[in-house]
């Protein structure tokens, strides 16, 4: 049985009709038509599913849309300003970090949440941040440095 749940998703104020038992994923992919989260592991391991729930990075396939009822979500597409990549996803592009694109909206989320606590972090917290996204292609270095280069172009 389906309800609706309302939510704020990228600024602007949604309804949306799901199953409870639907994820935050499945009901951005499925029934909003977001597809910066990417669904990849469904067990919470990989982090391409990462989005903002209230200010905070989340593992959008393990939270019931329920959960997420009245909350502010905001996706890697929720960064953009006025439909141009902000500065943590230019630096993305221009320091290569973004090779097959699977995991990048992930670490676009977890790289603005960490800036938005920490405007200078240092290489360690960087990598703490990031810590719970995994990237196949990069081996980290470039986006360790797309971090570094977005943390100073305010």
């Amino acid at each position: 049985m389906e309800q609706l749940f309302s939510l704020k998703l990228n600024g602007r104020q949604v309804s949306v009709s799901a199953p409870p038992a639907f994820t935050l994923l499945e009901v951005l992919r499925e029934r909003l038509d977001v597809t910066g989260p990417k669904e990849d592991c469904r067990k919470g391991e990989c982090g391409a599913c990462t989005v903002l729930m209230n200010g905070k990075p989340v593992l959008s396939c393990l939270v019931f849309i329920s959960q997420a009822d009245g909350a502010e979500i905001v996706t890697s597409e929720g960064f953009m300003k006025d439909g141009l990549p902000d500065r943590v996803q230019k630096a993305f592009v221009e320091n290569g970090a973004v090779q097959c694109g699977h995991c990048t909206p992930g670490l676009i989320v977890s790289s603005e949440a960490l800036l938005s606590r920490n405007p200078n972090p240092s290489v360690e917290e960087i990598k703490t941040a990031l810590a719970g996204n995994l990237c196949r292609c990069t081996g980290y270095t470039s986006i360790v440095r797309a971090v570094q280069q977005a943390a100073h172009k305010d």
